[in-house]
C-alpha cells in the first residue's frame, strides 16, 4: 500500500482527493493547517457540503485517511501530493510565488525518491520554478503537474470519470503519477508540464468567457424588453452548434475569475478578451441594480437575496456575486436582508421565511433548488430563470 500526503488534505479540493484516495487502496495523510477541519475529519465529519464526501471520510477516517496538522507524516510518504490556494492580491494580481513558498514551507520534510504531485492551479512557469528549487536543495525529487479538474458538488463522481493531465518531463515521473490516477478508474493524458499549466488556465477562462456572452446577451435582451431565455431556448432547438450557450447568472467562486487574472497578467495585461469578460460579469450585480432604481423607490423598500453561495446547491461562499450584490444594494435600500440554506460562515443569514416575509423585492442570487418551487405574492428578480417565469429585470 502506497502512503499518500495530500498538503492542503482538508480543504475543498484536498479533502475530496484524500478521502477517494483512501478509499481507492491507499494509505493517506490528509495534512492541513486549519486544525477545526483536521479535528472534524478524524471525527468522520466533512468541514464542508459535498455529496458523497461524508461517507467516504466515515467508511476511511482513522484507517486509511488520517488527518493531521503535524507535517513530519509527509517524510513518511513516498507521494506528496501539494494542494494550496493561489490567491489575487488588490491589485487583481495573482502571487505566483504562493506554490513556492508552499513547497519551502515543507522542504525539510521532503526527502530523495519520493513524487512530488503540484495540484494547484499555478501561474505559467511555476512547475519549473519548483523544478529548480527542488534541485538547489539537492534532493532527488520526481516532480509532476496533475491539476485538478473536478466541481464542487460533483467532486467525488468527478475524480472517479474525469481524464487527468499528466504534466511530466520523464516517462518515468509520468508512469508513477498515472498508476495513481488510473486506480481511481479513469484515463491520463501525458503532457509537458507546461502545457498542463496552460489547459487548466485555459479550460477556466475559457468557462468564464462563455459565461460572460452569456451575461452581456442577457442584458442586451433585457433591456430590449425582450427574454434571453426564449431566444436561447429557439436557437438551441436541434441546433447542435449552439447547445453549449449557457444560460445568464453570477459566474462567479475561487476558481473562474482568478485564473482569467492569471492568465491577463501572464499576458502582460494583454488579454482584453479576459478582461472583458471579468467586466461583464464582475458587472452584472451593478447592473441589476441600476435597473431596479430605475423602476422602484429603493430607499423605502426592503429586498432580500436568497442565496449566498457561489453556485447553487453549495456552501462556499468565496467570492460569490451575492455578497457584491449585497453591498450595492445596502448603500440604495432600506434594509437588505439575506438567507441561504446552506452556507454555515455567515452570522447575518436569516430563516427563508423571514426574508420573505420582510422584503419587497427578492432576488435569487444562488440557483438553490428550492428557491424553484418558492411560493409568494412578491416581485422575485430571478436571473438565472430558476423558477422558469423569465429572468428580466
Amino acid at each position: 500500500m502506497k502512503t499518500i500526503s495530500v498538503i492542503g488534505g482538508c480543504g475543498h479540493v484536498g479533502l475530496p482527493l484524500s478521502a477517494v484516495l483512501s478509499n481507492s487502496g491507499f494509505k493517506v495523510f490528509a495534512y492541513d493547517i486549519n486544525l477545526k477541519s483536521v479535528n472534524l475529519v478524524n471525527q468522520k465529519k466533512a468541514p464542508f457540503w459535498e455529496p458523497g464526501l461524508d461517507e467516504l471520510i466515515s467508511i476511511n477516517s482513522g484507517k486509511n485517511l488520517i488527518a493531521t496538522d503535524n507535517p513530519h507524516v509527509i517524510a513518511e510518504s513516498e507521494i506528496v501530493i501539494l494542494i494550496v490556494g493561489t490567491p489575487l492580491d488588490v491589485h487583481l494580481n495573482p502571487d505566483p510565488n504562493a506554490v513556492i513558498t508552499a513547497v519551502k514551507d515543507v522542504a525539510p520534510f521532503l526527502r530523495d525518491g519520493q513524487l512530488l504531485i503540484l495540484r494547484s492551479t499555478v501561474f505559467p512557469g511555476v512547475t519549473a520554478k519548483v523544478e529548480r528549487l527542488i534541485d538547489s536543495l539537492g534532493l532527488k525529487i520526481e516532480i509532476a503537474f496533475c491539476p485538478e479538474r473536478i466541481a464542487e458538488g460533483f467532486a467525488i463522481q468527478e475524480l472517479h470519470e474525469l481524464p487527468q493531465l499528466i504534466g511530466a518531463r520523464s516517462d518515468q515521473t509520468a508512469s508513477i503519477a498515472s498508476v495513481i490516477f488510473q486506480k481511481l478508474g479513469v484515463k491520463t493524458v501525458r503532457i509537458t508540464p507546461e502545457e498542463a499549466e496552460f489547459a487548466k488556465l485555459f479550460t477556466n477562462t475559457w468557462r468564464y468567457v462563455k459565461f460572460a456572452a452569456a451575461n452581456q446577451f442577457w442584458m442586451m435582451a433585457n433591456d430590449s424588453g425582450v427574454s434571453y431565455e426564449n431566444i436561447r431556448d429557439a436557437i438551441r432547438f436541434e441546433y447542435p452548434r449552439a447547445n453549449d450557450l449557457p444560460g445568464a447568472g453570477f459566474a462567479a467562486g475561487p476558481c473562474l475569475f482568478k485564473d482569467t487574472m492569471q492568465l491577463s497578467t501572464f499576458s502582460g495585461n494583454n488579454f482584453p478578451l479576459g478582461q472583458a469578460a471579468m467586466m461583464i460579469n464582475e458587472g452584472q450585480p451593478n447592473y441589476i441594480v441600476e435597473k431596479l432604481r430605475e423602476k422602484f423607490d429603493l430607499p423605502n423598500l426592503n429586498v432580500g437575496i436568497l442565496g449566498m453561495a457561489f453556485k447553487g446547491e453549495s456552501d462556499d461562499n468565496r467570492s460569490s456575486l451575492s455578497y457584491k450584490l449585497k453591498r450595492l444594494l445596502k448603500f440604495y435600500c432600506n434594509e437588505v436582508l439575506t438567507t441561504d440554506p446552506y452556507v454555515k460562515t455567515d452570522s447575518n443569514l436569516l430563516p427563508l421565511e423571514k426574508v420573505v416575509s420582510a422584503c419587497d423585492i427578492l432576488i435569487i442570487g444562488s440557483p438553490h433548488n428550492e428557491y424553484r418551487e418558492l411560493k409568494t405574492e412578491k416581485m422575485v428578480i430571478d436571473i438565472w430563470n430558476l423558477r422558469k417565469s423569465g429572468s428580466s429585470v
